[in-house]
């Protein structure tokens, strides 16, 4: 096993044992397994308590005291997915490795996941390691077997990792960061086609700083992240090879946090996943991936692994998860500056916005709006042409259209959609044809009017608009509705919560940059009105206030700066305590605040999903949020789903929706990822 680096701090969560002899824990294994039944609560407490070291001794004087080997009579004496896990401990790591990769070759099919998962993660050490291991183990060359069970870019990238010669960190060349960043861009991005073989060269050989270098580069020069040209440039299994990498490259104890998270989430449990994870981690990153679990999910990973599985399995987990975590929110503290740089990676302000409808080519508005009349004139009504026309075309040329509809025919185009069309579709159709800011002041008017108020629909869009945006939104509401959005606020809405949404419906956020000082003083307000600060100071309605000020009017930029001063003052995550400390509507507006200063598109991505999930559609938020982001940033929302759901906002709403409402949803979310 790769030991850690001179000086560099152990983050593995099993240590070798102290005290240990092996023939002692050799004679109590025999013991445990002795006779009729076994002691599985033994076996599993002396296993998981040896590091992989100990544990090869232990094997030798089984076999020296009893002439048996261990892990056949484990697999004996065990059964069933605890039997796996445990044996699986008491292999060496390149054993384990070269079994699974054996397992994932071997028979009918291929299971490509655990391929990508294990080559795509290993440093050169392990790798060279595991190929040696395979040889011995079953007398066959890796290599070969990988090219026998494997084909295309997939297998040639494969075959790149195996050779286990990415150049270690210190190799890294500005000039050549900029030479990659252009190889790969005109690859990908610039070529009618790919050339997959420079993303194979630069991705499988280069440095991981030089590769993280690249990384950046690539987001400033092309703006997109360099995830996105692989998923629009490759497919299939290479492309989720290659996206595998890149996410080992930028954070390997993220990449396994996520692959656990995935292994336990919905219905029922990949256990073969949990397993190699949680044995080929142990003594390598188990505390940074617990970190960075809890940071992203806002759950301890040994609370997840607690009501996911059953039994001694589950007992055996949680001893190699080492413990559980503090409350969800709460980072060691030498992790404040991991989940700070989690954040900066997905930054807006580092992203460039794209939405998916955009302005059509060869537009001819009178030739549209000839074509819309024909679909609802006479008997029944041409949906599909209706769908085709008004999704492919910008709001602007939508206006345009109206415009020569009326001066056509004579004739309103809203309210002949609205005569012909009806439901959802309706909706949708019409709510595209308005023009941003009145749409926006038409849903904060329908949240407020009736019996009740529509809180969640005020704090999506009042928290979430820029100023420009909160300004035509203003206008329009006064045109449309003859009355002030902020008198309308102050009479359907009480106490904070309505002072919250009337200082953020003025549109007075600052736009400038970050100020270190100043931010340090916010994060001190907002220690202690969260009742998390040393010393508390000053009086509680002062310090409310301030604190409603800093998340209402703050910059964006220096918003970002507050939490991470946050996190290295408290060592707390700003929204978990938010979550924790308040309730209510004032909970959820400054929760809605955070996440869209933290990375608006995954805030619009958690929106969609959730109105998609579970039995029953939330059609008015579906349609909202598709509406209003779609020549935005819907393109960076749909990234952001499949990244977080590992599922396209493609796939989600062609199995949540249907009929023409479906269609037009598909038009306007623009391609499936």
């Amino acid at each position: 096993m790769a030991k850690p680096a001179q000086g560099a701090k152990y983050r593995g969560s099993i240590h070798d044992f102290p005290d240990f002899d092996p023939n002692r824990d050799a004679e109590a294994l025999y013991a445990a397994m002795k006779g009729f039944g076994s002691d599985k609560e033994a076996i599993l407490e002396l296993i998981t308590s040896r590091s992989n070291r100990q544990r090869q001794e232990v094997s030798q004087s089984y076999k020296s005291l009893y002439g048996k080997d261990l892990i056949a009579d484990l697999k004996y004496e065990l059964t069933g997915k605890f039997e796996r896990l445990i044996v699986g401990l008491m292999r060496p790591l390149a054993y384990c490795d070269a079994k699974e990769i054996k397992d994932a070759i071997s028979g009918i099919g291929t299971d490509e996941k655990c391929l990508i998962e294990i080559l795509a993660s290993r440093t050169n050490e392990q790798i060279h390691q595991l190929v040696a291991a395979y040889k011995d183990a079953y007398e066959r060359d890796l290599e070969a077997d990988i090219i026998g069970d494997t084909s295309g870019h997939f297998q040639k990238m494969l075959v790149v990792l195996l050779q286990g010669t990415r150049e270690e960190d210190d190799v890294v060349s500005e000039d050549l960061v900029q030479q990659d960043v252009q190889d790969l861009y005109e690859a990908g991005e610039l070529k009618w086609g790919t050339d997959e073989a420079q993303f194979i060269y630069i991705l499988g050989n280069r440095s991981k700083q030089h590769l993280r270098l690249v990384f950046d580069e690539y987001l400033k020069t092309t703006g997109k992240p360099i995830e996105a040209s692989i998923r629009g440039e490759l497919s299939g299994d290479f492309e989720k090879l290659m996206l595998a990498v890149v996410k080992c490259i930028r954070s390997t104890p993220e990449y396994f946090a996520e692959r656990l998270f995935k292994a336990m989430k919905g219905l029922g449990t990949r256990d073969n996943t949990l397993i190699r994870i949680m044995v080929s981690r142990s003594e390598l990153d188990m505390l940074d991936i617990r970190e960075i679990f809890r940071t992203k999910y806002e759950k301890s990973l040994y609370s997840m692994i607690k009501n996911d599985t059953s039994g001694e399995y589950k007992k055996a987990l949680l001893k190699l998860c080492g413990g559980d975590d503090d409350a969800a929110g709460q980072f060691f503290p030498e992790a404040a500056q991991v989940a700070y740089q989690m954040w900066e990676l997905s930054a807006v302000a580092r992203t460039e916005l794209k939405g998916t409808v955009r302005p059509a080519n060869d537009f001819n508005p009178d030739s549209d709006a000839k074509a819309l009349r024909k679909a609802m004139k006479g008997i029944g009504t041409d949906e599909a042409t209706i769908i085709d026309i008004i999704t492919h075309r910008s709001n602007a040329q939508r206006q345009q259209i109206r415009q020569n509809f009326k001066s056509h025919f004579g004739r309103d185009l809203m309210a002949d959609l609205k005569s012909e069309l009806s439901g959802d579709l309706a909706r949708l159709i019409l709510g595209l044809m308005m023009p941003p800011a009145h749409y926006d002041a038409k849903q904060l008017k329908k949240a407020m009017e009736g019996a009740g108020t529509d809180e969640k629909a005020l704090i999506e869009i009042l928290a979430t608009r820029t100023n420009a945006e909160i300004r035509a939104i203003n206008e329009a509401y006064k045109e449309d509705y003859h009355k002030s959005l902020e008198d309308a606020l102050s009479s359907d809405t009480s106490g904070h919560f309505r002072r919250i949404l009337i200082s953020l419906a003025t549109g007075n956020r600052e736009e400038g940059g970050e100020d270190r000082d100043r931010a340090r003083e916010d994060a001190q307000v907002a220690a202690e009105i969260l009742e998390i600060a040393d010393t508390p100071s000053g009086d509680k309605t002062s310090l409310e206030t301030r604190f409603m000020t800093i998340l209402c009017t703050r910059s964006y930029p220096h918003l970002r700066r507050v939490f991470q001063e946050f996190i290295k003052m408290t060592n707390y995550d700003v929204e978990h305590t938010i979550k924790k400390e308040m309730s209510g509507d004032v909970r959820d507006a400054f929760v809605a605040i955070v996440q869209s200063v933290k990375n608006k598109p995954l805030f619009f991505a958690d929106k969609l999903y959730k109105s998609m999930k579970g039995a029953g559609t939330d059609e008015k938020t579906l349609t909202r949020i598709m509406v209003s982001r779609s020549e935005i940033d819907l393109l960076n929302i749909r990234r952001e789903f499949v990244e977080k759901y590992d599922m396209s906002l493609h796939q989600a709403i062609e199995g949540d929706t249907s009929g023409d409402f479906l269609k037009a949803l598909l038009a306007v979310c623009g391609g499936e990822d």
